[in-house]
């Protein structure tokens, strides 16, 4: 009988292999990106320090304002734009996008383009 692995592990299998060439410096810190089914969160680590320098989710009230839904592409750009925010506000401008073994298509990268349209460079 063949086994099908599950979305999961496939998913945490492509994040290991992308980590092996994804690391956030000081300079240029990593952003990373996790997706559940309900809310979208987002990271800026330094990996030298092993430190989370800014983050952003659907379940902080700031963002969760004005959302119907936390699970939707809107939700993830509003993410997008309040950590891009966040972390010019605390003088980061490049970082390393991270997007967690997931497609980059969707929420994923609708939350990458308003995190460059927040002045972001990666």
């Amino acid at each position: 009988m063949i086994k099908k692995a599950s979305k999961a592990a496939i998913r945490q299998k492509k994040h290991k292999r992308l980590r092996h060439h994804l690391s956030g410096t000081t300079q240029t810190p990593r952003l990373s990106v996790f997706r559940s089914d309900k809310h979208m969160y987002a990271q800026i680590i330094d990996d030298t320090t092993g430190h989370t320098l800014v983050s952003a989710s659907t379940l902080q009230a700031e963002v969760k304002e004005g959302l119907e839904h936390t699970n939707t592409v809107e939700a993830a750009s509003k993410v997008g734009a309040v950590i891009g925010k966040r972390a010019v506000e605390k003088g980061i401008t490049s970082v390393v996008y991270d997007r967690g073994g997931f497609l980059y298509h969707g929420k994923v990268k609708a939350l990458a383009d308003a995190a460059r349209e927040a002045g972001l460079k990666f």
